[in-house]
């Protein structure tokens, strides 16, 4: 199985620390980095290899929706959101799925599945 390469994008400190645990929890998953707003990811895109996002919904300047758009077509995103309202937002979009904080173990780890079941399925 090969290794997904996972960057957090999330203004909210405690939902980047979680996401990060449940990331070194599920075997196959890396943690590249985390950012705390949009602007501040999109260097890491040109530094590092990423397969998937965890992007916040609601972020200051530049949401991530609009981040969304800027990324290459090769990197999965799954939207993190407190408000069920932007996920329709965010669904218009290629996303995998979503997460609605406060967001359980369980939930993650099913959405994880479906990335790595989707890339098991394009090779």
């Amino acid at each position: 199985m090969s290794t997904l390469n996972c960057l957090i994008i999330d203004d909210e400190e405690l939902a980047r620390k979680l996401i990060a645990l449940y990331v070194e929890k599920v075997e196959g998953l890396t943690l590249v980095a985390t950012a705390k707003s949009a602007i501040e990811a999109l260097s890491l895109f040109e530094k590092d290899r990423i397969d998937l996002v965890f992007l916040d919904i609601q972020m200051p300047e530049l949401s991530g929706v609009e981040l969304a758009k800027l990324l290459p077509e090769h990197i999965q995103v799954i939207f993190t959101s407190g408000y069920s309202e932007d996920i329709i937002k965010g669904l218009h979009l290629t996303s995998v799925d979503y997460l609605l904080k406060p967001i359980t173990f369980d939930r993650f780890y099913e959405t994880v599945q479906k990335v790595m079941k989707m890339g098991r399925n394009r090779n």
